[in-house]
């Protein structure tokens, strides 16, 4: 069953698996904030970073599960595989 994604979840999700980092002003807005593994990114030049750091680091790639609304809030369900398997939860 394919998802039909939303254009910016789709972007990430097809930036991630590309390794990619150029497409980050589209997926995010100017103040976009992050939090992964215990750290926070604000702004577009810290979530390229890190999402560059996590490729290098982990070599991932995502597989997208479900797409849920929830509290007017698009959620995705993914799962990320690579050398550390874990689920993840993006928002738009």
């Amino acid at each position: 069953m394919s998802i039909r994604l939303p254009r910016p979840i789709a972007l990430y999700i097809a930036a991630e698996n590309a390794g990619e980092t150029s497409s980050v002003d589209e997926c995010f807005t100017a103040a976009a904030v992050v939090r992964d593994e215990g750290r926070t990114y604000r702004g577009l030049a810290a979530i390229r970073e890190w999402k560059a750091e996590t490729k290098r680091k982990y070599k991932h790639h995502v597989t997208t599960l479900e797409l849920v609304e929830r509290d007017g809030s698009t959620l995705l369900k993914a799962r990320l595989e690579g050398d550390r398997i874990t689920v993840l939860e993006v928002g738009a």
